[in-house]
């Protein structure tokens, strides 16, 4: 098992301080963000150093009720080789639903989602996993993730529910102690209980990230301080094995060096405490178990179909405004559709930051009411453009120096080649000079 120490997410409005970070032995990068013939320099120069990179995938989608999509485990593939990389993660969770086993259109839900934990989740999660460790050069690492709705009818508690996964496929997991403590909350799953059920000999590594409470719910922001009953679950976890690489995760609000340097230490001083209460006759635990070839069966079309037509209520009534599947408590439906919605508008935000320039303070709420039961079906680039061509089509008594700018936005990035690079055409820079009359 790797050992990788000490690490922080590495994201580009950080890299600087990553880089002058003292005792960062690894990081983690998330793949779709990585072009793997350009990488960006700070993580050349980090590999350079000897720092392990390891990309965090988001967008597979393992917990669905399709077979994970060729083109997506190539290109995790290409990443983890081109960083030399010692494994790739993922996460435990649908990204999207619908599409030709359900008779509906495929929707995306731009966030990760729960998977049921139920035996037909369980059997169609394990068949995917395999298929994704036969793609993959590395060993691959799932992750649980944070939750603000639970399944009705569920079989397994999550404990359960991971350890028959590691025991099935032989994945490894990654142990994110800030999504224990959002289910504690959420959920009222106790995270002493989770942790007494994992199988630890098969961690891979452990996440630690901050959020924030409201009205009851905790929300995995992963852009605030990490609050001491996080640290108190690392500490629980390290008191019942030494883990192999612990992360601190920080996706926005970054904070001064400092201050990520201060959290960092905070983490470490959390695993030392549980060291000293495991002794030093515990050990690490024992290697993960591997079946060998064959030991998943497949799960049936008709196992895949009833996921499907689960996944695909549930995404329908958090995106497209459908009915609340029986079951659901549609209060707590409504604050994770919300959320969607607030990551939606924030990721395309930063996928085309013109936008809130263009927009201003109007981008937002302009945002939020063109996304209200328009369900994302392309990736947030295309979202992007589809809510500029919406905002064209709807507000036309809108300032013309603002519809100018957003038409000449659309018009550079909707074509198959920026129009910008067309001899004679510099649309870009007229929305620039648009913006600096106004």
């Amino acid at each position: 098992m790797t050992r990788l120490g000490t690490g922080i997410g590495w994201r580009p409005e950080i890299a600087d301080v990553v880089e002058r970070m003292p005792g960062i032995d690894w990081v983690e990068a998330v793949s779709e963000n990585l072009c793997p013939g350009h990488l960006p320099d700070s993580l050349l120069r980090l590999r350079e150093r000897g720092v392990t990179v390891v990309p965090h995938g988001v967008s597979l989608g393992l917990g669905g009720a399709g077979r994970p999509d060729p083109g997506r485990l190539a290109a995790l593939a290409e990443r983890a080789e081109v960083l030399a990389s010692p494994l790739v993660t993922e996460h435990i969770a649908f990204v999207r639903a619908g599409g030709a086993p359900t008779a509906s259109p495929v929707l995306e839900a731009g966030h990760l989602l729960p998977v049921p934990r139920t035996r037909d989740a369980l059997d169609v999660l394990c068949e995917n996993v395999r298929i994704a460790q036969d793609a993959l050069p590395v060993p691959l690492a799932v992750e649980n993730i944070a939750a603000l709705v639970a399944w009705p009818g569920e079989e397994l508690t999550e404990g359960q529910f991971l350890y028959e996964l590691a025991d099935r496929t032989g994945v490894r997991l990654l142990i994110d102690v800030a999504n224990l403590h959002t289910n504690h909350v959420n959920l009222g799953a106790d995270p002493a209980e989770a942790l007494a059920e994992l199988p630890l000999e098969a961690l891979a590594y452990v996440h630690v990230a901050g959020g924030f409470e409201r009205d009851g719910v905790w929300h995995d922001s992963h852009a605030h301080p990490v609050p001491r009953p996080v640290l108190d679950i690392l500490t629980d976890l390290a008191a019942r094995v030494a883990p192999p690489g612990v992360l601190l995760e920080r996706d926005e609000n970054f904070p001064e060096g400092d201050e990520l340097r201060a959290e960092v230490e905070a983490i470490r001083d959390a695993v030392e405490r549980g060291r000293t209460l495991r002794g030093p006759a515990s050990g690490g635990g024992a290697a993960p178990r591997t079946p060998g070839p064959g030991s998943v069966p497949a799960a049936g079309d008709a196992v895949r179909q009833r996921l499907g037509l689960a996944q695909a209520a549930l995404l329908s009534a958090l995106v497209a405004g459908a009915p609340v599947p029986e079951g659901f408590d549609p209060v707590r439906l409504g604050v994770q559709a919300r959320a969607l919605a607030g990551k939606r508008a924030d990721v395309v935000g930063k996928v085309a930051p013109e936008l809130p320039v263009i927009l201003g303070p109007r981008y937002r709420p302009a945002f939020l009411a063109y996304a209200r039961g328009r369900p994302m079906t392309g990736g947030y680039r295309r979202d992007a453009l589809d809510f500029v061509a919406h905002l064209l089509r709807t507000a036309p008594g809108d300032d013309p120096g603002v519809r100018r700018a957003l038409r000449a936005w659309w018009l550079e990035r909707s074509g198959p080649v920026p129009r910008s690079s067309r001899p004679g055409v510099r649309l870009a820079r007229a929305a620039r000079r648009v913006l600096l009359r106004r």
